[in-house]
């Protein structure tokens, strides 16, 4: 078992199981003499920043979040969505609990990924809000939360295939392709993706990433299936959600096909 302070979007226990992470137990705790801020920048230009924490000299400085307790196996998936090493490092902290001072782990913002002009979200702030409220986090905590200034991305024309003869992919001939990602009917190339994303080409390579995206709408209740997007049984939010990431998808990388859920297992 480890200890994990969530301070970020994993305040929220939804946002966590998408991450592949059921936590044996959870409490509140607080981290003092840090500050929270969104300052590492997202992967993807419209979602802004997302959350880090930094040593803070001012009297009064904290940090209030979650803390996890963990089996062992969930590190692996935690280190994988928080890109351990590349976007994130991992370091022990000292929390304060209502039952005393604890060590945990926490991720830090790598210094290539900083950008003090982030903001994050307001899909990714209220994801937040709602962890912190879900844990009982003192209301001005919560309200400060809330009042964040966010980003507001650039309006986007909506995705358009480009005209031509394209293959047909399923998740066992796009699990073939290391550098090829899938996204909602779309399958894309990474291959000539910027030096940012070259964690993703791992993470998101030869997968449909749909689902994924999906699990992390604000509004989500973690039970999204496969099923729902073979049978596009999607709502308003969740289509414009879709639609937005497959206009990043194509500024970031080359569209090289189309991608069915015929033959997907269920999840």
């Amino acid at each position: 078992m480890f200890r994990y302070f969530g301070f970020g979007s994993n305040m929220n226990i939804i946002s966590l199981r998408a991450k592949g992470v059921e936590p044996i137990a959870s409490r509140r705790a607080v981290l003092h003499g840090w500050r929270l801020c969104f300052n590492v920048q997202h992967f993807f230009r419209h979602e802004g920043g997302v959350g880090n924490i930094e040593p803070c000299r001012k009297a009064g400085s904290r940090v209030l979040g979650v803390l996890y307790d963990c089996p062992d196996e969930a590190l692996v998936s935690l280190d994988a969505v928080e890109a351990y090493g590349y976007g994130y490092d991992r370091i022990d902290v000292a929390v304060q609990t209502d039952q005393g001072q604890v060590q945990a782990l926490a991720y830090v913002g790598m210094p290539e990924f900083i950008d003090d002009h982030c903001l994050p979200s307001q899909r990714y702030l209220n994801i937040l809000v709602a962890g912190a409220r879900a844990a009982g986090l003192e209301p001005d905590y919560v309200r400060d939360l809330q009042a964040h200034p966010v980003h507001q991305p650039e309006d986007c024309p909506p995705f358009v295939p480009p005209q031509g003869d394209f293959p047909l992919f399923d998740a066992n001939s796009l699990a073939r392709y290391p550098f090829y990602t899938g996204l909602y009917g779309a399958v894309f190339d990474m291959s000539e993706a910027r030096p940012l994303h070259n964690y993703l080409k791992r993470f998101f390579g030869g997968r449909d990433m749909t689902l994924f995206h999906l699990k992390r709408l604000d509004t989500s209740d973690g039970k999204e299936s496969m099923e729902d997007i073979k049978r596009r049984r999607l709502n308003e939010a969740q289509l414009r959600y879709l639609k937005g990431y497959l206009s990043e998808y194509a500024k970031e990388y080359r569209y090289v096909g189309r991608f069915s859920y015929d033959n997907h297992d269920q999840g």
